[in-house]
């Protein structure tokens, strides 16, 4: 069975599109009986008729996962395969088109109509006859006469495809089979047989000796590399591979290859961080390896200038600014005599000369500032309060940046929060905007949460209701990480008859049934934890940065006192006791600190437009803070 749905399978690695199994299936791996296929509506004259072909397999996959991840094949499929069960669970079938476990992308033998087929069979729920070239674990060529059979809940949604093989050998001459990605072929003699010494952290080349037993090495030493890779190494954080590679030399070799490093980039920092850097870079041009140690250890973190053309005119302040792929958008603020602006800039980055360019949109939004600009679903703008001519608003705009013809159109969301400014927003699984906090009319500080899913087709405000929030802010930042948590840090804050600016923060996880916000620095409220490094001045007018992974850099705002608003601070508030750290990074800083707008484009570097220098407002001048050396992904504009 090839139940392949990914549309560019053929650039599939060799280490699969593994996915977490249903962790719900009844059935069990090695089972010596197969399942009671008429339990699910199968016919059994259609096991009878390929019966007759000879001995069958049978395997289940998980039609509600969007890769068909296998979970469960029979004794048959194993013994014809060589592939063990523990070695294709929660994989999906599309192996089987790969001569060998080590192949790169399906045989080109393999017939494409017939895949094609499979895939529309499965699209449209409707049950697949049909021959295909397959292959064993040894290479060996097999030709697969199969049966797919859509299986329905009883609501109608299709919940697992079960697939009846009858397997028979082909003549064909292909040659060697390719070597593994991470051995080298001079080394393979000594990677035949290989154990930890008792130190666990060196390597030894000799067999195993007279009195010795294969269960003396280490258990996990035992599993096949495709096991190790796909369900160990792929589930660790970047730190930790590097750690395992250090055991010994098996290891070593494995955390050389960088499909592994991809699948371990994708499970720390989700899959819309990487589908974002292989949007915007090439992906055969990324060295994942180099990128994960480099945004983890932020060792090559540098500032540059930028030098680009064309020019934001009229001249502004308090205006939004936010990435889409490798282009900076610019919508609104303050001109002239306190002029609210409606005008877009975009400035992409991609560009051999990149330069400034007024895009003109229809049914533009009314002017404002001191509003927010998101980017949702990866080309989506999305415009939310700020002030206006007539006051203070709490309307919505989205932009379709890949448009033909790009036009804003007013998302009418029901039940919306009270007008505001200078309150800040995030965004959620691409779809979902969050706000909060900001000032209302007559200078009320406000600190409640509202999110609006703009994918609905009419939009709803729902308040988050929660027991206690943190004090009535203005200025402050809000951060996503870690799927559905939200960080919030500084701002002017609310205390007592006084306002101060803040250096607390503040997390919330949007995805528990009942969301509570924690209080997580400081020691000025009760249940406040000291967090230990050195703790940012008290600011507001800053800006956050989610980093791929989690952690959040904090950097410029209005700073009270002899302190320097352009250095960096970082977080992790995934940690049991999140810490500070100040990282001290080279090249050139901006000079201006607050009132400025930061973008992260591309997922690796920070781009700082805008900001005050303490006598003048500077717009045309932008700065990059480059978090990754890899020169052939990451372009150098100076």
């Amino acid at each position: 069975m090839d139940v392949d749905v990914e549309l560019d399978s053929d650039n599939s690695s060799s280490l699969g599109s593994y996915g977490d199994a249903d962790a719900g299936f009844q059935f069990e791996a090695h089972n010596t009986t197969a399942p009671n296929l008429s339990f699910f509506g199968f016919d059994a004259s259609v096991f009878q008729r390929l019966e007759m072909l000879g001995p069958c397999s049978v395997v289940v996959t998980d039609a509600l996962d969007v890769d068909f991840p296998i979970i469960y094949v029979n004794n048959i499929f194993e013994f014809i395969t060589g592939y063990k069960a523990e070695e294709v669970l929660g994989r999906n079938c599309r192996f089987l088109q790969f001569r060998g476990p080590f192949a790169q992308r399906r045989h080109p033998l393999v017939d494409s109509a017939t895949v094609t087929e499979i895939r529309r069979c499965m699209r449209e729920g409707i049950e697949f006859w049909g021959e295909l070239l397959n292959f064993r674990k040894d290479g060996t060529p097999l030709m697969n006469k199969l049966c797919l059979k859509p299986i329905r809940g009883e609501d109608g949604r299709i919940t697992h495809i079960i697939g009846i093989q009858s397997f028979s050998e082909v003549k064909l001459d292909l040659g060697p089979l390719p070597p593994p990605l991470w051995r080298n072929q001079s080394s393979q003699h000594w990677l035949v047989r290989r154990h930890l010494l008792d130190d666990g952290y060196s390597y030894a080349s000799s067999p195993v000796g007279p009195g010795q037993s294969s269960k003396d090495r280490c258990g996990i030493l035992r599993l096949s590399d495709e096991v190790l890779v796909q369900k160990i190494l792929a589930q660790l954080t970047p730190r930790d591979v590097s750690s395992v590679a250090l055991v010994c030399r098996r290891f070593n070799e494995m955390t050389k290859n960088t499909d592994l490093w991809r699948l371990v980039c994708r499970n720390a920092w989700g899959l819309e961080t990487t589908a974002v850097l292989e949007r915007v870079h090439n992906p055969r041009s990324i060295d994942w390896g180099m990128l994960a140690r480099e945004l983890t250890t932020l060792e090559a973190a540098a500032w540059r200038k930028l030098k680009v053309g064309g020019a934001v005119e009229p001249s502004r302040c308090n205006f939004s600014a936010c990435a889409v792929g490798n282009k900076v958008v610019l919508f609104g603020g303050e001109g002239v005599n306190m002029q609210p602006m409606n005008d877009t800039f975009v400035l992409d980055l991609s560009a051999a000369c990149p330069e400034w360019r007024h895009v003109d949109v229809g049914s533009a939004p009314p002017g404002r500032w001191g509003h927010t600009l998101s980017c949702l679903n990866g080309s989506w703008l999305v415009v939310f309060g700020g002030c206006g001519r007539q006051g203070l608003l709490n309307d919505v705009f989205v932009l379709d940046l890949d448009a033909k013809q790009p036009s804003w159109r007013e998302v009418a969301g029901v039940g919306p929060p009270v007008p505001r400014s200078w309150h800040s927003s995030c965004t959620l699984d691409g779809t979902q905007l969050v706000v909060y906090g900001g000032c209302a009319d007559s200078g009320v500080l406000l600190s409640d949460t509202y999110m609006l899913d703009i994918s609905k087709e009419k939009p709803m405000w729902r308040e988050i209701p929660v027991a206690w929030t943190p004090p009535s802010r203005l200025g402050h930042s809000l951060s996503a990480y870690g799927g559905r948590k939200i960080l919030l840090f500084g701002g002017l804050a609310k205390s007592g008859p006084l306002r101060f600016r803040s250096s607390d923060a503040f997390t919330i996880d949007l995805g528990e049934e009942e969301p509570t916000w924690k209080y997580v620095t400081g020691s000025t409220l009760p249940g406040g934890a000291n967090i230990g490094g050195t703790t940012p001045p008290p600011r507001l007018d800053h800006v956050a940065v989610t980093l791929p992974g989690g952690r959040i850099l904090i950097f410029g705002g209005s700073i009270a006192g002899l302190h320097s608003a352009s250095q960096i601070y970082l977080l992790d508030p995934s940690e049991e006791k999140p810490t500070w750290r100040m990282l001290n990074v080279p090249g050139q800083k901006p000079k201006f600190a607050w009132g400025h707008s930061t973008c992260f484009v591309g997922g690796t570097r920070a781009v700082v437009l805008g900001g005050h220098t303490g006598e003048d407002w500077i717009l045309n001048e932008l700065h990059e803070l480059s978090l990754s050396s890899t020169s052939q992904w990451i372009r150098r504009l100076q």
